[in-house]
């Protein structure tokens, strides 16, 4: 019997499959990492959790061993809490605890190929174990469910017939001609971390973890790396050997993330997107035959066409290119007043080539970076947009040049010092804390010469830091302050650690994104818009604004940022829902088709607006066919 408790922690994971890479540097789930099965790791086990206390998953041979494998570790709690705030250690225990009552009363045990919904030894299970392994292939719901849906409001959940994992291109290959052989449909997964319902499928689901190759040529500048490489880990490969990749979401597999939509970073401001990023590709087609992109082919399958196109292959590998770093980089924040004014300094940031990463985020985008809980980032959002009065801000990575650059344009800058002084001590602004915004207003006010000039114009100046240091008490400790109790030292630890509040570094690997979920799912419109069109970008984001505001959904500005030397910009825009909620998932719905209604309007009058939807399944076309076609 699962506790109601432990049931609604589990219906909360987000799925954003951060417990399956080493992000914290704390270690993974050991049972995951041997077993790569989603129902292995703290996200496919909650889940499983969520479907136990519904009453639809009965205990099977492999529900057992999930049970048996978890060792109550608890490094899922510490990085659970860090993105989201869920404790997942009282749902790991209850499952075991479940299982464990079960086999004590002597009940049954669903063997592997007794599911009724199949035949028993289904002759596509049993090619499917020829090729990988019986390890490697099952039906076992256990494992089926983990792959069955996702918290978007428009996912159509879909329960896989078997789920696969291929250990090399050769064993791809076969499962394709597999599944054409039975007439089955198939779907590729990389770490499910889309959330947008692109990798359901009734039919065979392969998932990608196990291809994790990497093979580095430095003297090229490029890496080749297998569809099972996150993001995080083939950075934290490229940056040890002095380099980095334009890479997105941490827990996001390179390939996967390439193929469906391609690249968006702060880095594509430097090093693009969509093609620009990669040198080529291994897939394997829907009919089971390998080729390479670079290969001579009547249609190329990556030329842009505007319109829903289905999966051209699963891409197995991917050489991409790797960039220089240099020791004397460095991040800064420019604070701004409105969107309409980041808007056109990040545009001229980049004309003029100022730093190899641009970016205007908005207040709800650094709060929730720089907060360890939530109910704190609600209180930064209202100091940095009442009391500061810069609701946006430039982010800059470039080095001491592009900072003295920003600082001619008579820019008032948030250096990486200040940045980091504000990260260790904004819990000193937290209710908890017994002080309050008042504590650094107070200090801020009165030097105020009423010259109409917001507060970050004083909060920069290099000598009041000594007064803002002695009212906020930056420290590791003083993070770490309004955390639970139980994981203010392991909070502390982290914070120790000078990359934790590195602006590059953070941006590089982008442990800090999934926060923008901490409180409700994040449901991102992203789209390309013309940087040198302010006033459109505007129009998007007050009428994407409207939309939510008339639906009651939670939304906020994400960030822009800015492509081809200011011409095009990515766009994001965020809408928030209640995964769980029948009510807020059907309004959410609607929110989303007058969104779209919208963008498509917007785009048939404007050139250069283009929906990301239409990169599904196109992530490696030209962006020139994207971003300049009429």
């Amino acid at each position: 019997m699962i506790s109601n408790e432990a049931a609604l922690t589990a219906a909360q994971c987000r799925h954003y499959s951060m417990c399956k890479i080493d992000y914290l540097g704390t270690g993974i789930c050991p049972a995951g990492a041997e077993n790569h099965f989603v129902s292995y790791y703290p996200q496919g086990r909650m889940d499983l959790v969520k479907a136990v206390a519904a009453g639809q998953l009965p205990v099977t041979q492999r529900l057992v061993d999930i049970a048996d494998t978890c060792t109550l570790c608890g490094v899922c709690d510490l990085q659970c809490h860090f993105i989201s705030e869920l404790r997942p250690m009282p749902v790991m225990k209850e499952l075991k605890k479940h299982v464990e009552d079960h086999l004590a009363a002597g009940k049954p045990v669903q063997l592997e190929f007794e599911d009724k919904s199949l035949k028993s030894h289904d002759p596509l299970l049993m090619e499917l174990q020829e090729i990988t392994g019986p390890r490697w292939a099952s039906n076992d719901p256990a494992i089926t469910t983990a792959y069955y849906s996702d918290p978007c409001p428009v996912t159509i959940p879909k329960l896989p017939r078997a789920v696969v994992l291929p250990k090399s291109v050769e064993e791809v290959e076969d499962i394709v001609r597999v599944a054409n052989k039975y007439g089955v449909s198939f779907m590729v997964r990389g770490n499910g971390s889309s959330v947008m319902g692109f990798v359901m499928t009734d039919g065979i689901l392969i998932d990608t973890q196990r291809l994790k190759n990497m093979d580095f040529d430095t003297d090229n500048w490029c890496v080749t790396v297998g569809a099972g490489v996150s993001a995080f880990d083939l950075q934290k490969e490229a940056f040890a050997r002095g380099y980095r990749v334009n890479v997105a979401e941490p827990a996001a597999l390179v390939c996967a993330n390439l193929m469906c939509s391609g690249i968006m970073s702060l880095f594509s401001t430097s090093y693009g997107t969509l093609d620009d990023g990669y040198v080529d590709a291994e897939l394997v087609s829907p009919q089971g035959d390998r080729f390479r992109l670079k290969d001579k082919r009547d249609a190329h399958p990556y030329r842009f066409i505007r319109e829903d196109r289905p999966l051209a292959g699963i891409c197995t590998s991917v050489q991409i290119k790797l960039y220089p770093t240099t020791a004397d980089e460095e991040g800064f924040l420019v604070p701004v007043e409105s969107l309409q004014e980041g808007l056109i300094l990040v545009r001229e940031l980049s004309i003029r080539r100022i730093g190899f990463g641009l970016g205007v985020l908005g207040a709800d985008y650094i709060s929730a970076f720089m907060s360890p809980v939530a109910t704190l980032a609600r209180t930064v959002k209202d100091f940095t947009e009442s009391m500061l009065r810069a609701p946006f801000m430039v982010m800059v990575l470039g080095d001491a040049k592009d900072r003295a650059a920003v600082q001619n344009m008579n820019r008032t800058i948030i250096s990486n010092d200040l940045f980091r002084t504000l990260m260790l001590g904004l819990s000193k602004l937290s209710p908890a804390s017994g002080k309050s915004h008042d504590t650094l207003a107070d200090i801020l006010q009165p030097l105020d010469d009423g010259d109409g000039l917001p507060l970050f114009h004083l909060l920069a100046r290099s000598d009041l830091q000594p007064l803002v240091e002695a009212a906020l008490e930056p420290s590791p400790e003083t993070h770490a302050s309004v955390v639970p109790e139980d994981l203010r030292t392991a909070y502390t630890r982290l914070y120790e650690r000078p990359e934790m509040t590195d602006l590059v570094w953070l941006n590089m690997f982008r442990i800090l994104s999934s926060r923008m979920g901490r409180e409700k799912h994040l449901l991102p419109l992203i789209l390309y818009v013309p940087l040198d069109k302010p006033g459109v970008i505007g129009v998007l984001v007050s009428g994407f604004k409207r939309i939510a505001d008339s639906f009651n959904l939670k939304n906020d500005f994400g960030f822009v940022s800015p492509l081809d030397l200011g011409k095009r910009a990515f766009l994001e825009y965020d809408f928030y829902l209640d995964q769980n909620d029948p009510d807020e998932i059907q309004r959410s719905r609607m929110a989303l088709g007058e969104a779209a209604e919208l963008i498509e309007k917007t785009s048939a009058t404007v050139t250069g607006v283009q929906w990301i939807r239409y990169t599904l399944n196109q992530g490696c076309c030209r962006k020139e066919n994207l971003l300049y076609s009429l």
